[in-house]
């Protein structure tokens, strides 16, 4: 049955939906007034209730899909008002999400999404619409696919550009078992600057596999649609007719001598026509039948084309033009505020804020600034997260001196090695959970070389809401092994403003972690003093135990010492995983005799581990235990909620400080 055709379902008859106050996309003025709750009322009896798996999307018509559509918006704005998340990503493929399901049959067909940030319509499509309040919370539905979350997530995300490479891997398993369903990446083209994204592609075309890779183009301009001619050339090219047509004409072409040649030059007009009207040529050399660019907020569109490319072989990719945030005016006015937000008012569009202290990533920017403004040699580089890691007021102030080089994680590493080879001083900016990506280059490139590169590592620890793919507890561990760095943690923003003049002044790779949210409202400095190189600080002198701790778990870990009044805690802040302070950690736990370390860091090979073998090489006996993160991945929720779930709170160390001495 055609989109627009009529049909008997069990849905609420257009009569009844028509004669309600008009349907209509959330706008500035409606958010601003008082009648919102009368706009909440408005969708309590809807289509999206009813939706209970992909199948029911095929029930309905052309404009119960778009009331859909809105019903979806209208749920992701308020949920995410209350949680936080991805909303403008996913508010901008509403339309798309509606029209794979209504083509494909998930969960038999793939669907693979790449990162996941727009993940939030295929969640409410495919049964877990009840669940939806309680997105990014803890116990609550991840804010990506998991495959163990629902069998319609076929693939588990967090990462970006890896869409083409799962879904080839996914197609090349159904070709080897003779298996018959269809699977589809759907990329971003933000997601397509990483180099895995273009790996994926070169690939698929060689081995030829049925793929179809959807490019949701929301801001890049890979190229331009010139209207009218662009438009009956995509639906002249994308008609299974014309395809049967081409194909029988190119057959027969090749019965006649010299008819490879003939067929070829026949054909090349549909490749010139590609070439002039839409940027095809690209992924055609990448062994790919491109069709597009395409409307990717008209949904009858959407599913015209998908259903005529739906059968046809080989590895094709559909360029889809979004807008990133439609449907609600702020997330449409501010992408890079609304990509990924905090919770908010639905009202106004502001950020809900929890307190009066600027965060790490503030302090790292603001006194980054400072420090470049008086050294020309200082430069700073992102991997296409520049609001996220607070380059982008870098980037205002010193815009020759910024690059942002897309989510290229191994190229930013090895770009700053190239320039600290010259004389300069790069600050590479990377989530941690990213830095994983580039760990070749930086033994290779940077430590190898013993070249002054300085990581800033932003989001190490426990990030929360966005859970296992976004932690960032592993950093300590995958870099304390490698030759010729030096690794430092702050305790408060002042000693990050310390840290970082240290790394400025100092000749050789060093890396910085700091946690995300807020910091501990101390001043940072205008000029501040250097750490000294591998030094540690005594905040506490004790005799029955000697608590050593890293990074912010320092000023936990010395409330609960206070707070203990019968146990005489001595509190070492180490500041340095690497090197350590030998001299004044062995004086203490020789005196003490008891050991506990704190980090916010994987076990496995981190700081207490750290701790460990400079005991054993030194021949010290002591008891020694560790806190910090297990030997698992740790799912998503509130940040003081994990950290009680695996005891890096304070009442759970000061419980470990009383068993060790006491117990």
């Amino acid at each position: 049955m055609g989109i627009g055709g009529k049909m008997k379902t069990n849905f609420p008859d257009m009569s009844e939906i028509a004669s309600r106050k008009e349907h209509r996309e959330l706008t500035k003025s409606e958010q601003a007034s008082s009648k919102h709750d009368q706009e909440t009322n408005r969708f309590k009896t809807s289509f999206l209730d009813m939706i209970k798996s992909p199948k029911d999307i095929r029930l309905l018509n052309k404009d119960q899909l778009r009331l859909l559509a809105q019903e979806i918006r209208h749920e992701m704005i308020n949920t995410v008002a209350k949680c936080g998340g991805h909303l403008g990503p996913s508010l901008g493929v509403v339309e798309l999400t509606i029209a794979l399901h209504y083509v494909f049959n998930s969960p038999k067909d793939k669907i693979i999404w790449d990162v996941g940030h727009q993940s939030y319509p295929h969640k409410l499509l495919t049964g877990r619409k009840k669940e939806f309040s309680t997105l990014r919370q803890y116990k609550g539905l991840s804010g990506f696919p998991k495959i163990d979350e629902s069998e319609h997530d076929a693939f588990g995300v967090g990462h970006s550009s890896t869409s083409i490479s799962a879904a080839l891997g996914i197609a090349k398993a159904r070709d080897l078992k003779n298996e018959d369903f269809k699977v589809m990446a759907i990329i971003g083209d933000g997601a397509l600057t990483g180099g895995e994204a273009f790996e994926g592609l070169n690939n698929a075309g060689h081995l030829r596999s049925d793929l179809i890779v959807v490019l949701n183009d929301n801001g890049m301009s890979i190229g331009k649609n010139v209207g009218g001619w662009s438009n009956y050339i995509q639906e002249m090219v994308t008609n299974p007719k014309y395809c049967k047509t081409r194909k029988k004409f190119e057959g027969m072409l090749k019965k006649f001598p010299l008819g490879d040649v003939a067929a070829e030059k026949a054909l090349e007009l549909e490749d010139t026509l590609r070439a002039v009207f839409s940027p095809g040529m690209l992924f055609k050399q990448f062994g790919f039948k491109y069709y597009g660019p395409i409307d990717g907020h008209n949904i009858g569109k959407i599913i015209q084309a998908l259903n005529n490319i739906k059968n046809i072989k080989g590895p094709i990719l559909l360029h889809v033009r979004t807008k990133k945030g439609k449907g609600y005016q702020y997330a449409e006015s501010d992408k890079t505020k609304f990509h990924g937000i905090s919770p908010f008012n639905v009202k106004n569009g502001e950020k809900i804020k929890c307190a009066n202290v600027i965060s790490y990533t503030e302090a790292f920017s603001n006194i980054l600034i400072k420090l470049a403004s008086k050294d020309k040699k200082i430069v700073a580089i992102t991997a296409a997260m520049a609001t996220g890691t607070g380059l982008d007021k870098f980037a205002e102030k010193f815009p020759e001196r910024f690059f942002d080089v897309g989510i290229a994680e191994q190229h930013a590493v090895t770009f700053a090695a190239g320039l600290a080879s010259y004389g300069f001083r790069p600050v590479v900016a990377i989530y941690s959970t990213f830095l994983q990506r580039a760990y070749d280059q930086i033994i290779h490139d940077v430590c190898l070389q013993n070249l002054p590169v300085i990581f800033a590592i932003d989001r190490a620890g426990l990030v929360g809401e966005d859970g296992a793919t976004h932690q960032g507890v592993f950093d300590m561990s995958f870099l304390r092994n490698v030759p010729n760095l030096v690794i430092m943690a702050p305790k408060d923003e002042n000693e990050l403003g310390r840290m970082l003049k240290t790394a400025i002044e100092y000749d050789r790779p060093i890396a910085i972690r700091y946690p995300r949210g807020c910091g501990e409202g101390r001043k940072i400095y205008e000029d501040p003093k250097p750490v000294k190189m591998g030094k540690a600080k005594i905040l506490r002198k004790g005799k029955d135990i000697v608590v050593i701790c890293i990074g912010p778990c320092v000023t936990t870990a010395l409330e609960a010492a206070k707070e203990l009044k019968k146990i005489d805690c001595c509190v070492i802040n180490a500041r340095f995983v690497k090197p350590l302070d030998n001299e004044r950690i062995l004086e203490n736990v020789k005196r003490c005799k008891k050991v506990l370390t704190i980090e916010e860091n994987s076990l496995k090979g981190g700081f207490g581990s750290a701790i460990v073998e400079l005991l054993e090489e030194n021949k010290v006996n002591a008891t020694v235990e560790r806190i910090g993160v297990p030997d698992r991945f740790i799912e998503h929720g509130a940040q003081n909620i994990l950290r009680k779930d695996i005891g890096l709170d304070k009442e759970s160390i000061k419980k470990k400080i009383w068993g060790m001495v006491k117990g």
